[in-house]
């Protein structure tokens, strides 16, 4: 891969998915991850219902969830840094790939400078 490409591939955006048992946790984590420059920004949405199957049993949780812009080349380190900020023993992290064509040019170009030392 060529330095450009790499470059190219690195600035790609990655948007991560994760929940948090309230919105007081997830925004501490947020924060930490935005001084480290780890993410660009951070969107924690209302409380709402999870039901899933842990150890066998049906549960129920009360979380926010929390999405995070950051680009393909802190995507990894974002994500770890999630993972040790998090309560849970298995927390949900999903990354996904941002569709550049069909995302606003503008937006994309503010979540890369933020990701700068510049931009923060």
């Amino acid at each position: 891969m060529t330095d450009t490409a790499k470059t190219e591939a690195d600035a790609a955006l990655r948007l991560i998915y994760t929940t948090w048992p309230n919105a007081g946790q997830a925004e501490a984590c947020a924060e930490a991850l935005l001084q480290v420059g780890l993410i660009a920004c951070a969107h924690i949405q209302p409380m709402g219902r999870s039901l899933y199957q842990w150890q066998g049993k049906l549960e129920r949780s009360d979380e926010v969830v929390m999405w995070v812009k950051t680009t393909r080349a802190k995507g990894s380190e974002a994500a770890a840094a999630i993972a040790a900020h998090h309560p849970y023993e298995v927390p949900a992290i999903l990354a996904l790939p941002v569709d550049l064509a069909g995302s606003w040019p503008a937006y994309l170009d503010w979540v890369r400078q933020a990701m700068t030392p510049e931009g923060r």
